[in-house]
């Protein structure tokens, strides 16, 4: 195995459009396998709202009948901030070429990124659609129809929204914390 897709986020919580982003990596991308790689916590933000270990644990639900994608605890083992530079140069003693997946909200920042310039010459990147954002040519275009954000869901969970495996212990736990 040689090639993969890396798509990292918060996954607070995970949602139909995080399962499309995979399902349409892996049929559109010459891959061998997508890792998917929660957070402890995002380089951007102060906090999350459920804890690492369940969101790797729904994770893991999500994507367990998958054969070609693998839920990585590599940043949560971590418990601090782990930018995205980091866990590429972890991945690459294993693997000959990555992907990174990023959403296309995204781009007005990824040049502040950690490291941003060694971790272009690293990774390829591949751009998810997300709200008509305009994405340059110099991408790989992910098109991805799911208009809905774990913003949004942690102010107001809808279970539609939630992958069916998990839909009611995510349903739960953000309406028993509020987002």
């Amino acid at each position: 195995m040689k090639t993969i897709a890396l798509f990292g986020g918060s996954f607070d919580p995970p949602h139909l459009g995080h399962l499309s982003v995979v399902n349409t990596a892996l049929s559109s991308l010459d891959i061998d396998k997508v890792i998917v790689m929660p957070a402890y916590l995002n380089p951007f933000k102060s906090k999350v709202c459920a804890p690492p270990e369940l969101r790797l644990k729904w994770l893991k639900k999500i994507f367990y009948s998958y054969n070609n994608v693998e839920v990585d605890d590599f940043e949560i083992k971590c418990k601090r901030k782990v930018p995205s530079l980091e866990t590429v140069r972890h991945l690459k003693e294993r693997y000959e070429k990555i992907y990174l997946i990023i959403g296309a909200d995204n781009l007005k920042s990824l040049d502040q990124w950690y490291g941003y310039d060694e971790l272009k010459k690293l990774v390829t990147f591949v751009v998810a659609s997300r709200d008509d954002i305009d994405i340059p040519g110099e991408y790989i275009l992910l098109h991805v129809d799911q208009p809905i954000s774990s913003t949004r869901l942690r102010e107001d969970i809808k279970k539609e929204f939630l992958p069916v495996d998990v839909a009611g212990e995510i349903e739960k736990f953000y309406k028993e914390n509020n987002g």
